[in-house]
C-alpha cells in the first residue's frame, strides 16, 4: 500500500451503482400495481443524490423501477380542451391567488408557532413535541403523534436565570401511530381489488390516514403518496379499479403526478421546482396538456405558485406612461422565474426566514464579552466570541479542527453566566463537542434538544431555556427542522450556525446553511484553523478542487488499487479485519467502510454481507440480525444512528446506539434497521471514526462529486484507506464535479427581510 497520489492507476468501469446514480427511467418497468416493497431505512438517511431535479435516485425510493409513458395510454380517454388562457395570463392569475392565500395564512397565525402547522415527517413530530412540552400536556418521552396544544405568547429569555428542572426522557425508537384493524382491513380490500400488494396497507394508512380506503377507491392515484410507488404502478392500480373511466389526462391523475414530481424533487433537496421542469415531467408521463395540468393542480391546492426575480409593479408602469416616460432599454427587467412548491416547504421557509430575522433584530447588541474574547484559545475563536456578542445570528464556517471554536464560545458564554448549549447532528458529534467543552451538560443532539430528552428544557413561556445555542454540522440542517428549531428560541436568544460548507447537504429538503451564507443576512466568521495531518491536508485540497499527493510518513493515507468490484470487496474485508487493526491498533469495530451507493457489486448491501460473514457470522435469527451485529438505525428520514444489536424479544430488537438503549418494534425492524459496517457518505455525514475505508469500485465513477469525496475522505480521524478502482474519475470529480444546486426560496426570502444588522 502506498500514499495517495494525485493520479492512481486502476481499472475503470462503466456500470452504474443501482442505488445511487442510475437514471430512474430505464427499461424494465415492474408489473402495474405491484410496487417493489423495498424498505426505506437506507434511502431515508441518504439525503439528496446527484441526479436531475425531477428524477430522484434509487436511494430515495424504490429500486430499479422504470417509467414507460406508453404504458399509461391503455384505456385512455380523449383529453379535454385546455381553457382559452395564455400561459402568462394563467401564471399571473395563479400568482394573485397565491398572494391572497399567503396573506390569509399569515393573518391566521395567532401564535408564532402556528406557522409550522404545514410541516410533516420528522419536523412535524418534533413540532408536536415542542407544543406538548410547552403546554405541560406531555413529558418529553411521549411526544410522538400527540395533538398540538396552544402556545402562550413568547417573551424574551431572561438574562441569566438558573435552568429549570428537567425531566429526563430516554432516547428510544418512536412508536408509529397505530392504524385501526378496521382501516387496515378496508385498505387491504381496495388494494386487492386493484391488484396491488396487501403489504402496502399499513404505509397507505400511514400516508393517507384512517380514510385511506375511501380515498383510494375514489381516487386511486392517491397511491402515489405511499413511499416507493411509481406512476406506472398507480396507473395500473387505477385501471383495475376504474376501467375505461380513467385516462392519462384524468384530473385526479395529473394532480397526483404534480405532487409526486414535487415530492421526488424534495428527496433531491429542492423545496421548489421550476414550473417548466414540472411540465416536462408531466409530458414524459403522457399528459397531453401539461400547462392545464399545472394550473389545475395549483387551483386545487396541490402545489403553490411562486414568482422569483424582478417583481412587476403595474402601478409604477401606469404612472410612467401617464408621465410620458418611456422605459429605458438599458434597464430591462430580469425575466421572472415561476416556481412550484409544496405547501409544507413554503410554510417552513417563510417561518424560518421570519424567525431568523427576529433573532437578528431582537438580540441585545451591547454585551461586553471583550475579556472572554481576550482569553480565547485561538484568534478565530476570539473573533467568533466578539461577533456573537454583537449579533443575534452568526454563521461560522470551518473544517473539523474549527469545531474547537464553537466549543470555546460555549465555554466563554457559560463563564459569563449565560445558558449556552451546543447541538450536534449525531450522538458522535455530541460526544466530540462535550469533550471539547469539558462539560457533558453543554452538548446535546438536535433531535434530543427539540424532543426534550436532552438539554435545558423549557421556560415558563414554552421557549427553550437558553441564551445561546450553537448548532454544529449546520449543513445537515433541513428547512423543516430548522423552522421548528428557530420557532423554539426566545426573543433575545443568540443562534450560531456552524459547519463545513464543503460537505454533503442535508438529507431533507432545503439548504439552510448555504442559503444563510449566500444571503449575507448576518455576520459570518470563517475559521483560519487548518485541519492537521496528512488527512487534513488531503481533505483541504479537495475542498478547493485539488487532489494533491500528500506525505504520510505514518501511513495515515493509503491507497489500495483494485481491478474490479469483486476485488474491491475482498480487499475491503481484508483491510477492516486484518490490516488496519494490525498496523494501527484500531479494532475492526472502530473502522467504518464508506461507499457510493447501496446497490451494485460493491455497494453497502454486498459489503455488509461480506463483513458480517467475516466479523460476526450467524444465522440472523432476529429478523436477519444477530447479537453483535453493527447496524444503522433510521428512526426518521434524514437520521442515521449507528448502533450494535444486543438482543431481541417480544418488544422488538434491542440496540445500543452510542450508549443509549433503543428498542425497535418488530414491525419496524425491516424498514428502519440495516447492517452498518458499510454506510453511504450521506449516512456517515456528521460522524467520524478512528479509521475510514472508502470504497470506489469502477461502477461508482458516475456517482462521485467533490462534496461526496470531501465528505467520505474526511470521516477518518487517524487513518484513511482508499480502495481505488475508478482510475481518472476521482481527480475529475474533485476538480470538475461540484455540488448539485438545490432550488430553494429561503435566500430571496432572507434578502427581502428588514435586517439592519446584516453583513454587507
Amino acid at each position: 500500500m502506498t500514499a495517495l497520489p494525485g493520479e492512481t492507476p486502476g481499472t475503470g468501469g462503466t456500470d452504474t451503482p443501482q442505488d445511487a446514480v442510475s437514471p430512474p427511467d430505464e427499461a424494465g418497468a415492474q408489473e402495474p400495481g405491484a410496487p417493489e416493497p423495498e424498505a426505506d431505512a437506507e434511502a431515508a438517511s441518504d439525503g439528496a443524490a446527484e441526479a436531475s431535479p425531477v428524477e430522484a435516485s434509487d436511494e430515495a425510493g424504490a429500486e430499479g423501477e422504470a417509467v414507460d409513458p406508453a404504458s399509461t395510454e391503455a384505456g385512455a380517454a380523449e383529453a379535454s380542451p385546455a381553457p382559452e388562457l395564455s400561459e402568462a395570463q394563467a401564471e399571473l392569475a395563479a400568482q394573485r391567488e397565491l398572494r391572497e392565500r399567503i396573506e390569509q395564512r399569515k393573518a391566521a397565525k395567532a401564535a408564532p408557532i402556528a406557522a409550522g402547522a404545514g410541516l410533516s415527517g420528522t419536523a412535524a413530530d418534533l413540532l408536536a413535541a415542542v407544543r406538548a412540552v410547552e403546554s405541560g400536556e406531555k413529558a418529553g418521552s411521549a411526544f410522538f403523534g400527540q395533538p398540538a396544544a396552544p402556545q402562550a405568547p413568547r417573551r424574551p429569555a431572561p438574562a441569566a436565570a438558573a435552568p429549570p428542572p428537567r425531566t429526563p426522557a430516554p432516547q428510544a425508537a418512536p412508536a408509529p401511530q397505530s392504524a385501526s384493524p378496521e382501516a387496515l382491513d378496508a385498505v387491504r380490500a381496495v388494494l386487492v381489488a386493484g391488484g396491488a400488494p396487501e403489504a402496502l396497507a399499513r404505509p397507505a394508512v400511514g400516508a393517507l390516514g384512517e380514510q385511506a380506503a375511501e380515498l383510494l377507491r375514489t381516487d386511486p392515484w392517491q397511491l402515489l403518496a405511499v413511499p416507493g410507488v411509481r406512476p406506472e404502478q398507480a396507473d395500473g392500480f387505477a385501471r383495475a379499479l376504474l376501467g375505461a373511466d380513467c385516462g392519462p389526462d384524468d384530473g385526479r391523475r395529473t394532480a397526483a403526478l404534480v405532487g409526486w414530481v414535487l415530492e421526488r424533487a424534495a428527496l433531491q433537496g429542492h423545496t421548489a421546482l421550476d414550473a417548466e421542469a414540472v411540465r416536462a415531467a408531466l409530458a414524459e408521463r403522457a399528459v397531453s396538456d401539461p400547462d392545464a395540468a399545472v394550473r389545475e393542480a395549483v387551483e386545487e391546492g396541490v402545489a403553490l405558485l411562486f414568482q422569483e426575480g424582478e417583481d412587476e409593479e403595474p402601478e409604477e408602469d401606469e404612472a410612467a406612461e401617464e408621465g410620458g416616460l418611456a422605459p429605458d432599454a438599458d434597464t430591462t427587467r430580469e425575466p421572472v422565474r415561476i416556481l412550484l412548491g409544496l405547501d409544507r416547504y413554503a410554510l417552513a421557509e417563510e417561518s424560518l426566514a421570519d424567525g431568523l430575522a427576529r433573532l437578528v433584530n431582537a438580540c441585545e447588541k451591547a454585551a461586553d464579552w471583550a475579556e472572554a474574547a481576550a482569553a480565547a484559545p485561538s484568534p478565530s475563536a476570539a473573533e467568533l466570541i466578539r461577533t456573537t456578542a454583537a449579533a443575534g445570528l452568526v454563521a461560522h464556517s470551518g473544517g473539523e479542527a474549527a469545531r474547537a471554536e464553537p466549543a470555546a464560545l460555549i465555554a466563554a458564554a457559560r463563564g459569563l453566566g449565560l445558558r449556552a448549549f451546543g447541538a450536534a447532528h449525531s450522538e458522535d458529534g455530541r460526544r466530540r463537542l462535550a469533550a471539547a467543552t469539558g462539560d457533558p451538560d453543554t452538548a446535546v443532539t438536535l433531535a434530543g434538544l427539540l424532543s426534550g430528552a436532552q438539554g435545558p428544557g423549557r421556560d415558563e413561556d414554552g421557549a427553550l431555556a437558553l441564551d445561546l445555542l450553537v448548532v454544529l454540522d449546520a449543513p445537515q440542517l433541513d428547512v423543516e427542522s430548522a423552522a421548528v428549531l428557530v420557532e423554539a428560541l426566545a426573543d433575545g436568544a443568540r443562534l450560531v450556525l456552524s459547519g463545513d460548507p464543503g460537505v454533503l447537504g442535508s438529507a431533507g429538503a432545503g439548504r439552510v446553511f448555504a442559503d444563510v451564507l449566500a444571503a449575507r443576512t448576518c455576520p459570518q466568521v470563517v475559521s483560519r484553523t487548518p485541519d492537521p495531518g496528512p488527512i487534513g491536508e488531503l481533505v483541504s485540497g479537495i475542498g478547493i478542487g485539488e487532489l494533491n499527493q500528500v506525505d504520510a510518513p505514518g501511513r495515515e493515507v493509503v491507497i489500495v488499487p483494485v481491478r474490479d468490484a469483486g476485488e474491491a470487496v475482498h480487499r475491503t474485508v481484508q483491510l477492516v479485519a486484518d490490516s488496519v487493526p494490525r498496523a494501527f491498533s484500531i479494532p475492526a469495530d472502530e473502522a467504518q467502510v464508506i461507499t457510493v451507493g447501496h446497490g451494485g457489486a460493491a455497494g453497502t448491501r454486498v459489503l455488509n454481507e461480506a463483513l458480517k460473514q467475516r466479523l460476526n457470522p450467524g444465522p440472523g435469527r432476529f429478523g436477519g440480525f444477530d447479537p453483535g451485529d453493527r447496524v444503522v438505525h433510521v428512526p426518521a428520514p434524514g437520521r442515521a444512528v449507528p448502533g450494535v444489536v444486543r438482543s431481541a424479544d417480544a418488544e422488538g430488537l434491542h440496540l445500543d446506539c452510542g450508549g443509549v438503549p433503543v428498542v425497535v418494534p418488530q414491525e419496524r425492524v425491516e424498514s428502519s434497521v440495516r447492517h452498518g459496517w458499510a454506510l453511504s457518505a450521506h449516512q456517515a455525514a456528521g460522524m467520524r471514526w478512528p479509521a475510514a475505508v472508502v470504497v470506489l469500485p469502477g461502477d461508482a465513477a458516475a456517482g462521485l462529486s467533490r462534496p461526496w469525496v470531501y465528505t467520505a475522505f474526511g470521516r477518518g480521524e487517524r487513518h484513511l484507506s482508499v480502495v481505488h478502482g475508478v482510475d481518472q474519475a476521482l481527480p475529475h470529480a474533485v476538480a470538475e464535479v461540484p455540488a448539485q444546486e438545490r432550488t430553494t426560496r429561503l435566500r430571496p426570502l432572507l434578502e427581502a427581510l428588514p435586517t439592519p444588522d446584516a453583513a454587507s
